[in-house]
């Protein structure tokens, strides 16, 4: 019989989706986790970033969008800390009898360094979780971090994993994939409302050029009456201007459990990485790809390379090496619905 582990995580937020796509496969796991029989319990700062922005962003939409999660993922254990002068007494306290503590990138230094210093009283294993590209753009970073201490680093990309292995020296890294919660992430039937959507956030001038030529040259280019809609957050105003002059509705945040019925309602998807995971880590899938083709919506990628082979280029999803290869593939898929059953298949 396996042992049931008593697992701690600490993430920048679970609560809240905000700018935040990490917090949808760190909700799975964490389900799954506990379906397996272990224990976990998950972290998150009080007053995060994220969960800061969500509600004084949305408004009455953040009360909807955090009910919607506590209702459907009741069962997960999550409490939060203050960053002051008490929190190494507090995780202390709180941390004695785990197995292991997972710490996702996206947390403070001063979070993580206080949490290692721990490791050797309290006798726990410590993982490293990245699902960012910093390791690669601002390694420096990184290296404010202990990582010495750590027991091992789950990285969600090959290339990532390389990047600790051979630059850090970290003994022990893993690829670990993110990936789509199926109990939530699955094709439902919806009436089509949609011709073609786009869901991701603007932010930090990572895909400006790259949303420009891939989505919003080409939505400027089809027909009139093409239903063409973009969810995201962190749009500057000469970005939501350039959306409605390419015949886009912006519709702002969408709460990651409603995005399936969006794709549902939708004819095609768009997904545009960052720059970042065009070229030097070109071969990791964000969560994006993963959520579209778990609720089978035909989906039209800008160029990633696909070196891990998870899936297959051509059959799972289009892939296209310029706006207009974008625009020629969007004209035709919205005109062959066998074409487009195919490829959601």
């Amino acid at each position: 019989m396996k042992r049931k582990l008593d697992i701690r995580i600490f993430a920048h937020s679970l609560v809240s989706d905000w700018n935040h796509g990490n917090a949808h496969f760190l909700r799975g796991l964490m389900r799954e986790l506990g379906r397996m029989g272990h224990r976990v319990r998950s972290y998150e700062e009080l007053g995060s970033w994220s969960l800061t922005n969500l509600v004084q962003q949305e408004h009455e939409r953040s009360i909807a969008a955090i009910d919607q999660f506590r209702k459907t993922y009741s069962e997960l254990e999550i409490f939060f800390y203050q960053r002051d002068s008490g929190l190494r007494d507090y995780l202390l306290q709180e941390l004695r009898g785990a197995d292991i503590v997972v710490l996702h990138e996206w947390n403070t230094p001063e979070l993580v360094n206080t949490v290692l210093s721990l490791k050797r009283e309290l006798g726990f294993r410590a993982l490293f979780h990245d699902t960012h590209h910093r390791a690669y753009t601002h390694a420096g970073e990184i290296l404010r971090l202990h990582l010495h201490l750590l027991d091992g680093v789950l990285a969600f990309g090959e290339s990532v994993r390389k990047i600790y292995k051979d630059g850090f020296g970290i003994k022990h890294v893993w690829t670990f994939h993110e990936a789509a919660a199926i109990d939530s992430f699955h094709p439902l039937e919806r009436d089509k409302e949609i011709d073609l959507l786009w869901i991701g956030n603007w932010g930090d001038e990572e895909r400006s050029r790259e949303l420009q030529e891939f989505f919003i040259r080409p939505a400027s280019l089809l027909p009139a009456d093409t239903k063409i809609v973009a969810h995201g957050v962190r749009y500057p105003l000469a970005a939501i201007q350039a959306l409605e002059q390419a015949n886009v509705e912006f519709r702002g945040y969408l709460p990651n459990l409603e995005a399936p019925a969006a794709y549902a309602s939708s004819y095609l998807a768009v997904h545009v990485p960052r720059r970042q995971y065009m070229n030097g880590l070109s071969g990791v899938p964000t969560i994006r790809v993963f959520e579209a083709l778990a609720c089978g919506v035909p989906l039209l990628c800008a160029p990633w390379n696909d070196v891990e082979g998870l899936f297959t280029a051509g059959k799972d999803y289009l892939s296209v090496l310029d706006g207009k290869e974008m625009l020629a593939q969007i004209e035709y898929l919205l005109s062959d619905n066998q074409a487009r059953r195919q490829i959601g298949e």
